[in-house]
């Protein structure tokens, strides 16, 4: 009996396994969300041409296990996609892209999704994020490169009206800014007269350059969603 009890005296808890990274992941998706009281999950995905698409449900369907299982939708609807007599698709969200939506009047959690086949599971071959990252699978594989860099530019422009149209008995655009030289003897007022001249408006300052607090705001915008 004396040898019983020194026994069960010595044995020691069964020490947990540490979660995986992908498990802390989701452990601070759904931490997030409930830090910031969401009450909507957007989920976010790219169609072919490589435009945003997403859908977004309430926040008390995201499950832990949803983020393994994914979310069945309809691969028709998107242009360039699934048939409809085969458009079962599934969209699979990667909860290390959590962040709260900045633009949203209800707080909402954004997940990037890659998009799978819902019978054998395989990235599906159209989803521009799949293909990427096949790509840079392919380099480690062939160690032919350890990383793959995906920079794309973000230049754009700012207009104050656009107009388009194509018809039988017409065609035309037009686009118009306040900073365009064309305006600098335009009625509506107050206008200073003084516009950037003709490739000259990448690097004025203030009052010329009028889109300086924007494009901070853009900037402040993307560091707090963790772009930097």
């Amino acid at each position: 009996m004396a040898k019983a009890k020194a026994k069960a005296k010595t044995k020691t808890k069964a020490k947990s396994k540490p979660k995986s990274a992908k498990a802390s992941a989701i452990d601070a998706a759904l931490a997030l969300a409930r830090q910031h009281h969401a009450q909507m999950v957007d989920f976010k995905f790219v169609d072919l041409p490589g435009t945003w698409q997403h859908f977004t449900m309430p926040i008390a369907d995201l499950a832990p296990d949803l983020f393994e299982d994914g979310l069945g939708f309809d691969g028709s609807s998107i242009r360039g996609w699934q048939e409809i007599n085969e458009s079962d698709m599934l969209v699979v969200p990667d909860p290390t892209t959590a962040v709260m939506d900045p633009f949203t009047g209800v707080p909402t959690l954004s997940l990037v999704c890659s998009i799978e086949d819902p019978i054998t599971r395989q990235p599906y071959a159209r989803d521009p994020r799949g293909v990427a990252q096949r790509a840079q699978a392919y380099l480690q594989r062939t160690q032919l490169a350890d990383t793959a860099f995906f920079g794309p530019e973000a230049e754009f422009f700012i207009f104050d009206n656009i107009r388009f149209d194509q018809q039988a008995h017409l065609g035309f655009y037009e686009v118009d800014s306040v900073e365009g030289r064309w305006n600098s003897g335009s009625a509506d007022g107050p206008n200073l007269g003084y516009k950037p001249d003709y490739k000259g408006g990448y690097f004025p300052v203030p009052p010329t350059d009028s889109l300086q607090d924007i494009r901070t705001e853009m900037v402040q915008t993307m560091l707090a969603c963790g772009i930097d």
